[in-house]
């Protein structure tokens, strides 16, 4: 535990920051967070507040001096920054080796062939021409996936490409093209390591994407996959937490294939999307997992509590101002919903405003109350 007058530095203060600081709070820790806008989820909820750019490396030096453990709730952060501040002494959890790394997914792809874990084949390159040339040559055939290096999000960046039309609006940057695979379900596995050695996984979930925005639309707990599948892919996650030599948690998505094969799909070194029905539906939530972790503290029990169904709620399309939550009233009542509002003012298309996650022993029955949700739920704009 952070001793007396010491205190956290969380860069980001987006919904994940918010969900630390509920945790954090109730443990009466100080806090404090960096993020450009004043508006932020966490602003209020931290112990002090700071304004600035995450990639610009005075910001990130300077909030840093003032804390005396650093750590993230996004990627895209100046790791430069980081790297100084480690080499002063302050402990930065995920280390910036690791998050250098992760923000990058060409050195993600190197790092998983590099260290023999299974992943689809892919091919780097450094922009739009090179792309089309290497096309031309045919050492790059239709289908693919295009997948922008750097500061991909919530399915920003990423393409499935058909055809030369679907090139026509790809950003000209360094990206990798990875193989179209066939795809049977995506699995997540999110893993705690803390700076002593203990190392616990949870169980594996099974992720459903919406089709047209490339985001995590439900998340099922457990995943509905065979108790072989499940250990393969627990197992796996474990081994790549121990080859980051990481501090702190990492979620690790995963395909499995028609063939019942397991490939790694990408990583994040901090709490995930995928693990948020945590808060009701596990003994210990990511997000007091991510503490226990960085603070060095023993691990909790990562065993489900219940089945359970979690649904993002995301800005409807054409939708872009400050926000309007409707039909909420007629969700609340049913059993086993629990719904978490992230407090940003304004909505935008896909945005992530909310999830809500479904108790329900009937998984089959958990997903279809989610389905309900989604479709009653309307995030939209105020007139």
């Amino acid at each position: 535990m952070l001793g007396e007058n010491k205190i956290l530095g969380i860069l980001g203060g987006g919904q994940l920051g918010k969900m630390i600081l509920d945790v954090s709070n109730r443990w009466g820790l100080k806090v404090f967070v960096l993020d450009s806008n004043i508006e932020c989820p966490s602003s209020k909820l931290c112990s002090k507040f700071f304004v600035g750019d995450l990639m610009d490396y005075d910001s990130v030096v300077q909030f840093g001096e003032n804390v005396d453990l650093i750590t993230i709730e996004i990627e895209n952060v100046n790791v430069d920054a980081l790297k100084f501040l480690e080499s002063k002494g302050k402990k930065v959890f995920p280390q910036p080796r690791v998050i250098e790394i992760i923000q990058d997914k060409s050195k993600q792809k190197e790092f998983y062939i590099n260290n023999g874990i299974p992943t689809s084949s892919f091919r780097s390159c450094n922009g739009i021409e090179e792309l089309k040339y290497l096309i031309s040559k045919g050492e790059i055939s239709y289908p693919f996936i295009w997948k922008a290096s750097k500061m991909g999000y919530d399915g920003y960046g990423v393409n499935k490409i058909f055809d030369n039309k679907g090139l026509e609006n790809l950003s000209d940057c360094h990206c990798i093209v990875e193989e179209l695979i066939s795809i049977k379900k995506e699995l997540s596995v999110m893993v705690a390591l803390r700076e002593s050695g203990e190392i616990l996984n949870y169980p594996v979930v099974e992720m459903e994407f919406n089709k047209d925005s490339n985001q995590v639309e439900y998340i099922l707990s457990p995943a509905q996959i065979s108790q072989e599948l499940k250990i393969k892919a627990e197992k796996l996650a474990n081994n790549i937490a121990e080859k980051f030599k990481i501090c702190g948690i990492i979620a690790v998505e995963m395909f499995l294939t028609n063939e019942d094969e397991i490939l790694i799909n990408e990583v994040a070194p901090r709490p995930h999307n995928s693990y948020h029905f945590s808060i009701e539906g596990s003994y210990t939530s990511q997000f007091e997992q991510f503490l226990r972790a960085i603070l060095d503290l023993p691990l909790g029990s990562t065993k489900i509590l219940q089945n359970s169904v979690m649904v993002n709620l995301v800005g409807e399309e054409n939708s872009k101002g400050i926000v309007e939550y409707k039909n909420f009233d007629q969700i609340i009542g049913i059993e086993g919903v629990n719904p978490h509002i992230y407090g940003k003012f304004e909505t935008r298309p896909n945005r992530k405003m909310g999830h809500i996650t479904i108790i329900n022993e009937d998984i089959d029955l958990a997903k279809r109350i989610a389905k309900e949700i989604k479709e009653t739920v309307i995030i939209t704009t105020k007139k």
